[in-house]
């Protein structure tokens, strides 16, 4: 009878028509890592299995089968920023040592043991990693001061044997242990104290060649390239970074001719750097480049992110047609009339593209001086730091610290180039353009938003582009009328009320629409009553270095800091709801460089200082009104192993939402939050619902009714 039922609600399902990556939604709540694998550090074959470090996050692929295995933060390690990697054959484990020195030791069935000694441990010395030498069950990882002797099998530190000197290899041969140093080869007997640094004497009887083993990657440029490899006895093969990073193998002749076995092995559906220093989220693509400031070098590459994964805008060729290296992009944005159309700002110029292909290269040269430089006579840098498309699909750009009296540039549809400034924008060395413009957005209003992230002059601009006007904001003070005395500006944000938010290194200030029209008022610190009994309250993440401000679906607001990780504020900005760190989240760096949203999902990319990494929030774009084609629920059907919150999207604002029986009785209700609204799949009871078909019953805020969806649950 049961099988029945089960079988009538799946029957039923089937009639709910639910498109296909609806019904693959992930779940509130869940986190999701991005990482790059592309520049191959370091290979190490472990019978049917390869680890690789690329970018330095690890992969593995089976020699086998040829499958390729990721491993994060996120889905199984301890950490990130991978530095070094061993395995231990004994005791079929890979030793994985992160630059925060963290260790992890991962065996083939994916299990991670952390050893957290090393970097939990507060010591007077210089904990620098230098490498890593397998003996028997152990790993030697040697150091900036000396050797620590980890346990593979039984996973612990056993010995911590302080040389007082850099070590920069270690090796065990004929009883006795080495150690290559900055004063030259110390070794001493296994069986004596090694935790004595008198029984370590140096040791003029051997050379540097007795630290080479077969097991060690070595660099060859025999191929045209400088590549690195290691030989694998188990499979007869060489291992190495093919001339594009990924990972290949080969056989080699003893005439030296090389035939390849296996090409272009990297994991599916990652991106090429793991460099997210800008993002922007537009119509299902999330848009991304790399560099916060000129002069990271970083390849100017543009990553992108739909539903079909990662997509990479021409890089191949760019300097060659520009005669400029191709690094270092600022910041994009994309046609609001033509999303094929995407335009870049980076140290050297503007960049545009069409289909991710290059087509046009903007500069001082091109543009007759109107783009001018900020070193003389150096079209290197000719800094492009901040831009935005207006709604009339005009893009603007802030040429910062040129030799310009009107850094503001326009570029219009018909591709003419004019130039706009005033004194106020004139702040830097001796009237040069401000030193650093950021954030530049356009608001609901239609007017153009743009700050001065630099000590000089903390400022944020707002541009009447149909008046031609220009007005600052450069007084900030707390509820309370004291000054604050600001630094500097990081970004720029509207909430959904039409205030702007600015990050400051004291935290977020909020500027009301009615401040807007009296630049002379200034923002303000919101000030949040602690709720305690007494009349107190505190300025909202006072003291915080503010580098991001997302808005979502909800009007919260997503804020990223400096070393702080990530807040999440409460529309009315009374309550904290979440602190996300990486030490208490799958939060990849507590330095946030950029955040977008996903309207549509609640999906939260986070930028940081280690990559890529997302939160599924839960909050979504509202909708105006509610129908059977933007109403809908996720999982759908509910089987018996899922146990996460069920997710209703496409409602609008503050919408009444229901959870009904077949009966009509209520099981649960609620608001969205957003235009999402979720349920835990239990009764008021805490129990969990029988199977069944529930009806999931809407109305708006003013009490207008909505629709209906229908949710299936199988226990």
């Amino acid at each position: 009878m049961k099988r029945t039922i089960i079988a009538a609600i799946l029957n039923l399902t089937l009639c709910l028509g639910l498109p296909q990556d609806k019904a693959l939604a992930a779940s509130i709540g869940s986190w999701n890592a991005y990482m790059a694998y592309k520049d191959i550090m370091d290979i190490r074959p472990a019978g049917n299995m390869v680890y690789v470090l690329g970018s330095n996050s690890l992969f593995a692929y089976n020699a086998d089968d040829g499958e390729v295995s990721v491993y994060n933060k996120v889905n199984s390690l301890s950490d990130c920023v991978i530095n070094h990697i061993a395995w231990n054959s004994n005791a079929g484990r890979l030793i994985i040592i992160y630059d925060n020195y963290n260790i992890d030791l991962l065996d083939k069935s994916g299990n991670v043991t952390n050893i957290s000694d090393y970097y939990s441990k507060t010591v007077n010395l210089d904990k620098t990693v230098n490498g890593i030498y397998v003996n028997g069950a152990y790993a030697y990882v040697y150091t900036n001061f000396g050797i620590l002797k980890i346990n593979m099998g039984s996973a612990e530190i056993s010995d911590t044997y302080n040389l007082n000197m850099k070590v920069t290899a270690c090796t065990i041969a004929s009883g006795r242990i080495y150690a290559r140093t900055s004063s030259g080869i110390y070794s001493a007997d296994m069986s004596v104290n090694l935790l004595d640094r008198n029984n370590w004497q140096r040791d003029g009887s051997v050379t540097a060649d007795i630290f080479r083993s077969e097991n060690d990657m070595e660099s060859t440029k025999k191929h045209g390239y400088d590549e690195r490899r290691i030989y694998d006895n188990r499979n007869k093969c060489w291992w190495s970074n093919q001339e594009d990073g990924l990972l290949q193998s080969y056989t080699e002749a003893e005439d030296g001719t090389q035939t390849i076995t296996r090409r272009s092995i990297t994991p599916d559906n990652c991106p090429r750097y793991n460099n997210f220093a800008f993002m922007k989220y537009f119509n299902g693509v999330l848009y991304t480049c790399g560099s916060y400031i000129w002069d990271q070098y970083n390849d100017a590459t543009i990553q992108t992110l739909d539903s079909d994964g990662w997509t990479f805008f021409q890089s191949d060729g760019v300097s060659d047609k520009t005669n400029v290296p191709f690094q270092d992009m600022l910041c994009l944005d994309v046609d609001p009339y033509d999303n094929r159309h995407v335009v870049a700002g980076s140290r050297n110029g503007v960049y545009e593209y069409y289909d991710g292909q290059f087509v046009r290269f903007h500069n001082s040269i091109s543009t007759n001086g109107i783009i001018a430089t900020a070193v003389t006579g150096d079209i290197n840098y000719e800094l492009i730091t901040a831009m935005s498309f207006d709604n009339n699909g005009g893009l603007w750009c802030f040429n910062s610290r040129s030799f310009t009296q009107k850094p503001l540039l326009n570029l219009d549809r018909k591709g003419n180039w004019t130039a706009h400034g005033t004194h106020e924008l004139l702040t830097y060395n001796n009237g040069r353009a401000a030193a650093f413009i950021k954030s530049m957005m356009t608001d609901s209003r239609g007017a153009m938003w743009f700050c001065n992230n630099d000590f000089t002059d903390p400022v944020t601009y707002r541009y009447d582009i149909s008046g031609n006007t220009l007005n600052c904001y450069n007084h900030f003070s707390n509820q309370d009328g004291s000054t604050v005395n600001v630094q500097n500006v990081s970004c720029l944000a509207e909430d959904k009320e039409g205030n702007i938010w600015v990050g400051t290194g004291l935290g977020p200030l909020m500027l009301t629409p009615e401040q807007i029209n009296n630049p002379s008022a200034g923002y303000t610190q919101v000030k949040v009553p602690r709720n305690d009994g007494t009349s107190y309250a505190d300025y909202l993440l006072s003291g915080i270095d503010v580098t991001s401000i997302a808005i979502d679906g909800a009007n919260r607001k997503w804020i990223g800091t400096s070393n702080n990780g990530v807040y999440l504020i409460s529309s009315d900005n009374m309550e904290e709801i979440h602190h996300f760190t990486a030490e208490n989240s799958y939060l990849l760096s507590n330095y946030i460089e950029s955040i977008a949203i996903n309207s549509q999902s609640g999906e939260v990319f986070f930028g940081t200082g280690n990559g890529l990494c997302s939160y599924m929030g839960d909050a979504t774009e509202p909708n105006e009104d509610m129908s059977k084609d933007n109403v809908w629920a996720y999982p759908n059907p509910v089987r018996p192993e899922y146990t996460g919150l069920i997710t209703v999207v496409g409602l609008s604002s503050n919408a009444d939402v229901k959870i009904l029986s077949s009966n009509g009785t209520v099981i649960a209700k609620g608001t969205s939050t957003g235009g999402t609204f979720t349920w835990n799949g239990k009764d008021s009871k805490g129990r969990r619902v029988a199977s069944g078909v529930y009806m999931v019953a809407t109305a708006k805020s003013d009490g207008s009714k909505g629709t209906v969806c229908k949710i299936a649950v199988i226990n």
